[in-house]
């Protein structure tokens, strides 16, 4: 029999494996051993891990693999949907299924989702912040095409172009959605669960159709009406906080990010991951010189620090805007706009959320996670690679 330490071996290794997986470190390990048993560790184990988020298999084909009864396997696999371990979903027959969680939509969101703050939810926050350290975020996050793309505010973008790309814009994504739900940001809450400050609201994390089933059949989030939805865009864009969604048309999850605490925006901010190796930017901003009259609101609330004022007008790092639109939110000239980055002229995200995951599935298999990360930190110049 394997000693009960190389079952979370075994298990991490097969996280690794799937579509978004997670980077084996030592703390990855310390985590799993801090939520599951050995038994639950090897039901795990027993879900395919080469398929697409939210892609649930049957609990027939799970027991396949799993040494335990099918009168035992399914409450165990409703106890590690209930801890935040699995996806619960249908699978493309109708019936109930279970599906690894991806590290966009995995463990290390559950343990806040909630808000709450407890013993638990500290001491992850602890080890969840030491596991993502630059280089496991490059690794996670680096796969081209990118898994998340950042939609600008819709008073950025000028009436014709929203004409033309209307999935770039948030009221479309929302109008568009079966059913929404909104949990607690998990960065803004486990960075106030280790201490640090940061003002910006936390329940504004939005998840639409079969993700927000399951948030809010399990607890994790509240569902919202459209009119809700709404309001809390609204709400984030009053706060200064940046757009963030699947890099496809087809939307499953959006957080409103902020430079304090978010993994994407923040490590741009500090200069610590070069903007396009971790997210899709599409929009890049352009300044109305002659209606721009200097007033510095643009540099002060940008989440990037992508803008300063000399001279009395704004001079834009174009290596590091991530073409957001919140600094058309507080211009009160009018004078900031968007136009989409000549180096994305024609392209556009992917079709689907099926169709973004198996690329990238494809992109996965014939690249390590290492050298992943590697070709992302060279993508662009200029990038402060010190510390973690």
């Amino acid at each position: 029999m394997m000693p009960e330490q190389d079952v979370y071996t075994r298990l991490a290794d097969h996280l690794s494996n799937v579509g978004m997986g997670y980077p084996v470190r030592d703390t990855l390990l310390e985590i799993l051993q801090e939520n599951l048993d050995a038994s639950e560790a090897e039901i795990l184990m027993a879900l395919p891990a080469g398929v697409i988020p939210l892609d649930p298999a049957g609990v027939d084909e799970i027991g396949l693999r799993a040494a335990m009864p099918p009168e035992e396997l399914k409450p165990a696999l409703d106890r590690l949907a209930e801890k935040g371990f699995l996806y619960e979903g249908k699978t493309a027959s109708g019936e109930k299924g279970y599906a690894l969680l991806h590290i966009g939509f995995g463990f290390p969101q559950t343990f806040f989702w909630k808000g709450e703050d407890t013993p638990h939810a500290r001491k992850m926050a602890l080890l969840v912040g030491k596991y993502f350290n630059r280089q496991v975020t490059g690794e996670a996050y680096g796969s081209e095409p990118k898994e998340y793309r950042y939609i600008p505010v819709g008073k950025a973008i000028e009436a014709g172009l929203q004409a033309v790309l209307p999935t770039r814009l948030m009221e479309e994504i929302i109008s568009n959605a079966g059913r929404i739900a909104v949990a607690h940001c998990p960065c803004r809450v486990s960075y106030r669960l280790v201490g640090k400050g940061c003002e910006h609201p936390t329940e504004v994390c939005m998840k639409f159709d079969e993700l927000a089933d399951f948030l809010i059949d399990r607890g994790f989030a509240r569902e919202l009406s459209r009119e809700e939805a709404l309001e809390v865009l609204r709400k984030t864009e009053e706060a200064g906080l940046v757009h963030f969604v699947d890099n496809a048309e087809e939307v499953k999850h959006n957080c409103n990010c902020c430079g304090c605490a978010c993994w994407n925006v923040g490590n741009i901010r500090r200069r610590k991951i070069p903007r396009d190796a971790i997210m899709a930017t599409y929009f890049m901003r352009d300044t109305d010189r002659e209606k721009c009259i200097g007033c510095g609101e643009c540099a002060t609330i940008c989440p990037v620090e992508a803008v300063q004022i000399s001279d009395g007008l704004p001079v834009l790092d174009s290596a590091w805007c991530i073409g957001c639109g919140v600094c058309a939110t507080v211009c009160p000239g009018d004078a900031v706009s968007l136009h989409v980055r000549e180096d994305r002229i024609g392209r556009r995200p992917a079709k689907t959320f099926r169709e973004l995951h198996l690329t990238i599935q494809d992109e996965t298999r014939s690249t390590t996670g290492r050298e992943k990360a590697s070709k992302s930190f060279k993508c662009l110049p200029g990038a402060d690679l010190r510390g973690s």
